[in-house]
């Protein structure tokens, strides 16, 4: 996929967008690999999720490495039927075998719990979500918001609430609804460090 074909996957119909998503996706061989792993794990309302998504096709639409300057891979998973931190703990260790022998970091998280400490580490309070694309829908970039997954039978679900349009272009674009600006800043500053390509939006100013 060169460069040049940027503007014209984004302005596709959907469904051609989608099958370019997952023929960009599919060639970051860790990702695809984690992505079926975390299926077997069989967890309620998972995605995998993040930046392995979008800076994937970043990667791929600028002509880098698939999985070049991706620090981790994040898999989401919904359950409001035990909050405490020993029953998603024992999902992330028996996580830790699933994806042992991967050379990737990958991070697993109940969004159910996600509640009970978002204030603390950035400092404004986040109401219980009610599933995982709840989670998605917070990200704090709208081109951030993007979850993938292999249903039975092996084909894909992918959540994208805000389109694919700005993925293939490069452009982010903020998410004033929940993280503060200045998470998203610090995020754009590295991303745009990584990806000099990206055209970062500022984010908006209150009247």
């Amino acid at each position: 996929m060169a460069p040049r074909s940027r503007a014209m996957i984004s302005r596709l119909p959907l469904d051609e967008q989608l099958a370019a998503f997952r023929a960009a996706v599919s060639r970051n061989d860790v990702l695809v690999e984690v992505m079926q792993r975390a299926a077997g794990l069989g967890l309620p309302g998972w995605y995998l999720t993040g930046g392995c998504l979008f800076q994937t096709v970043w990667n791929v639409v600028t002509g880098r490495s698939p999985d070049a300057g991706i620090l981790d891979y994040d898999v989401f998973y919904f359950d409001d039927r035990d909050l405490s931190w020993e029953a998603e703990d024992e999902v992330i260790r028996a996580g830790r075998e699933v994806f042992a022998g991967l050379e990737a970091h990958v991070e697993i998280r109940n969004e159910a719990r996600v509640h009970l400490w978002y204030e603390e580490k950035f400092g404004v309070p986040c109401p219980p979500y009610t599933s995982s694309e709840a989670a998605i829908d917070n990200f704090v970039a709208t081109t951030c918001c993007l979850g993938v997954r292999v249903e039975v039978g092996g084909g894909w679900r992918v959540y994208a609430p805000h389109g694919l349009s700005d993925v293939f272009d490069l452009v982010l674009r903020p998410n004033p609804v929940l993280a503060p600006r200045e998470v998203y800043e610090a995020k754009a500053a590295r991303w745009k460090g990584q990806w000099p390509e990206l055209t970062v939006l500022d984010w908006p100013q209150r009247p």
